[in-house]
C-alpha cells in the first residue's frame, strides 16, 4: 500500500497513544474498551472515530494492520516506527491551545433554561463523578504518574463544577 500525507489530529493522538500504552497489537474494541476505562472522562470520543482512524493511520504509514486468519477476522493494528516519532515528536512539544469548555448544562444555561432545573442534574451528575473519581484515586497508587495527574485534575474539575452549581442552586 502506497503512503499518503495526512493530517495527524488529536483522534489520531489517542489511537496511537493507546495502542502503544497497551503494548501489542490492538482491535478497535479493544480500543473503545481503552477508551471508555482510561481516557473518556476526560476526552470524549464518538466511537466510530475509533474505528475509522486506525485505517486512516495505516493509509498514512503510522499504523500496520493484520486481519486474522480465521474467527472473526479482526483488524489487529501496531504502531509502525513513524507512529511511534510522531507520537513522541507530540508528546515532546506541549500544546498551547486553549481548552475548549463544551458543556450541555452551561448552553442551556446560557438559552434561558430554569437555573434551579439545571443545576439539581448538574449537581446529581458532577458529584456521582467526583465519587467516581475519589473511587479510583484509591487504587491509582502504583498508576504511572501522567493518568494519577490526570485524575487529579478530574477531581479539582469536578469539585469547581459542584462549586459553581451550588452557587446556582442557591440564588433567588
Amino acid at each position: 500500500m502506497t503512503k499518503r500525507d495526512i493530517r495527524l489530529t488529536p483522534t489520531s493522538y489517542v489511537v496511537l497513544g493507546l495502542i502503544t500504552a497497551a503494548g501489542r497489537a490492538t482491535t478497535p474494541y479493544e480500543l473503545k474498551q481503552m477508551h471508555a476505562g482510561g481516557i473518556g472522562g476526560f476526552w470524549t470520543l464518538n466511537h466510530a472515530q475509533l474505528y475509522a482512524e486506525p485505517d486512516r493511520l495505516v493509509e498514512g504509514g503510522y499504523l500496520s494492520v493484520e486481519r486474522e486468519q480465521g474467527g472473526r477476522r479482526r483488524k489487529l493494528y501496531e504502531v509502525t516506527a513513524a507512529g511511534r516519532r510522531a507520537l513522541e515528536e507530540w508528546l515532546a512539544n506541549p500544546s498551547d491551545e486553549f481548552t475548549e469548555l463544551r458543556d450541555l448544562g452551561l448552553l442551556q444555561l446560557f438559552f434561558g433554561a430554569d437555573p434551579a432545573a439545571v443545576a439539581e442534574v448538574q449537581l446529581r451528575i458532577h458529584g456521582e463523578a467526583l465519587a467516581s473519581y475519589e473511587a479510583l484515586r484509591r487504587t491509582a497508587a502504583e498508576w504511572p504518574e501522567g493518568p494519577r495527574l490526570v485524575l487529579e485534575s478530574g477531581i479539582g474539575h469536578e469539585r469547581e463544577w459542584l462549586r459553581f452549581w451550588r452557587g446556582v442552586a442557591e440564588r433567588d
